[in-house]
């Protein structure tokens, strides 16, 4: 299974094996999605982070 990285709008970067409707393409719904951030704890919206800017 595939993970994804990403970074909340807090900042906080982590991984995902579930990264929803990923495979829709940016060019319909724009890269982020609203996601439960394991630091925080809560929704918020994520992007995948590009593996340079790890």
């Amino acid at each position: 299974m595939d993970r994804t990285v990403v970074r909340c709008a807090e900042g906080h970067v982590f991984s995902t094996s579930s990264f929803p409707m990923q495979n829709l393409g940016t060019d319909r719904l724009g890269p982020g999605r609203l996601l439960r951030c394991p630091r925080c704890a809560r929704l918020r919206h994520a992007v995948p982070v590009e593996p340079a800017k790890r």
